[in-house]
């Protein structure tokens, strides 16, 4: 089963069941793309057939890894996990027939786990909103495309802050990520 080892860091029963959710609903694309459609933004564990799948798993390992030096709450590392796990699901929009990033990704996997992930009540509510923030924010400073007229929102709170920053960590081209170390 894909993902797993990082749903099973989710101890948070409502924010694991939203990540599994959202999990379900990734399209089956996803597994088998490239992180960067063009090679030119991230490294090269990340190329090649389940490129994007490792470049999320990464990110959620450094995100655990920097769990030791941050303050969060159990719940906000639940958020972040399932946020990570969820941010770049619809990377190349709902079918992938584009076969490229579409800027506008973190916006098309908001709506979908906003549209689609079933929730019981408020506070349920107010998670999915949360993961949901998150994701659209993670593009960080890069809110424009020459190709899109939308502008993605910057990332405004500490959470939205550590999404990007562990996205962004994986996709650096000089570092190599080794998922035979745990």
């Amino acid at each position: 089963m894909y993902f797993e080892k990082e749903l099973n860091l989710i101890k948070d029963p409502i924010v694991r069941d939203i990540a599994e959710q959202g999990v379900k609903l990734i399209p089956d694309y996803f597994y088998h793309v490239p992180a960067s459609s063009s090679g030119k933004y991230h490294p090269s564990y990340t190329i090649g057939d389940e490129g994007l799948y490792r470049h999320v798993k990464a990110a959620v390992s450094i995100a655990k890894m920097l769990f030791n030096i941050h303050d969060f709450t159990d719940l906000e590392e639940d958020i972040i996990v399932a946020s990570l796990i969820l941010h770049d699901g619809w990377k190349q929009g709902l079918d992938g027939s584009g076969g490229k990033t579409l800027h506008t990704h973190p916006l098309i996997a908001g709506d979908v786990l906003s549209e689609l992930v079933v929730v019981e009540n408020g506070g349920e509510q107010l998670v999915l909103n949360s993961i949901c923030s998150n994701i659209e924010s993670h593009m960080g400073q890069w809110t424009t495309s020459q190709y899109d007229e939308t502008v993605l929102p910057l990332p405004e709170t500490k959470m939205q802050k550590f999404v990007h920053l562990c996205d962004y960590i994986a996709s650096r081209k000089p570092l190599e990520y080794n998922f035979a170390v745990e």
